[in-house]
């Protein structure tokens, strides 16, 4: 078990801040209550990352599409909280729909470990289902206190994911919380509201909520 970082001004250009270690319970916590974040590659030391640049989203800036909330208000999708973490877990790891990425990040300590972070209450599946029942979307992420980091997600019917990013974000924020690390910005994030902020700003807005 990994008991301390460097400090996160140590990391590289690209966010790397160590390489190695573990992806036990305490470590990933130590993890993430200090602004660091997992970024595995199959068969190779875990890489740990704290970017110089922060993707945030704010719930009161989160931003629905006209048309985007008229296809939801006549979907028939279902919303669930922690039915099937397992599932959304791998789901996401088999997902070809991220563009621009080296494969999967989700190797297979990755699932097992965040299994067993689900298991102690510290990660949480947001799920959206069809009419039929069927798991077609979701996304899942670390939740400590009143922090959360979005993870991952995945869809196997359009805006799936989507419904489950908005329907996540009104659970949370019914929970107290007022925004989430989304680590990286990507367009659809960013769409949605998301904003890159310093590293810097990150970790004070990151201390106080975990004071809060």
């Amino acid at each position: 078990m990994i008991t301390q970082f460097p400090p996160v001004e140590w990391a590289d250009e690209s966010g790397l801040l160590a390489i190695g270690g573990d992806l036990e319970v305490e470590t990933l916590k130590l993890a993430y209550t200090n602004g660091i974040f997992p970024w595995p590659i199959e068969g190779e030391p875990v890489y740990w990352f704290a970017p110089p640049q922060r993707a945030v989203l704010e719930f009161d800036e989160l931003h629905i599409p006209a048309r985007m909330q008229r296809y939801l208000k006549n979907s028939d999708f279902t919303f669930r909280v922690d039915a099937n973490f397992e599932a959304v877990i791998r789901a996401c790891a088999r997902s070809k729909t991220r563009k621009g990425q080296r494969g999967t990040w989700i190797t297979r300590d990755m699932i097992s470990a965040y299994i067993e972070f689900h298991r102690c209450g510290y990660v949480h599946s947001f799920e959206a289902y069809n009419g039929k029942e069927e798991l077609v979307g979701g996304m899942y992420g670390v939740l400590i206190d009143k922090f959360f980091a979005g993870e991952s997600m995945f869809y196997s019917q359009p805006n799936a994911s989507k419904f489950a990013l908005i329907e996540a974000t009104r659970y949370l924020s019914n929970l107290g919380l007022t925004w989430m690390d989304v680590q990286t910005l990507t367009p659809l994030l960013q769409r949605f509201g998301a904003k890159e902020i310093p590293r810097a700003e990150f970790m004070e807005k990151l201390k106080r909520t975990l004071n809060d």
